[in-house]
């Protein structure tokens, strides 16, 4: 099972960027995801083309089950 958080905001162009990260716990808080976007607006970690990141719009985790098969060649 594969845990994705989805994290959207506005950037200064006034539209909205959206990014993922894979990997993450399933039992994440909701003060953690504001924590964490937060930071990233605050500390400028990402610059798009339309600007800078400005406001949270939303956040969602999504589940992903992943079945492996075992093939040969």
């Amino acid at each position: 099972m594969e845990y994705i958080l989805s994290l959207t905001f506005f950037n200064q162009a006034g539209s909205k960027t959206s990014f993922n990260i894979n990997g993450v716990k399933p039992d994440l808080k909701d003060s953690e995801v504001t924590d964490l976007m937060n930071l990233i607006i605050e500390k400028e970690f990402l610059l798009t083309s339309k600007g800078k990141l400005i406001k949270i719009d939303s956040a969602k985790l999504t589940q992903r089950d992943i079945k492996k098969f075992d093939v040969v060649a």
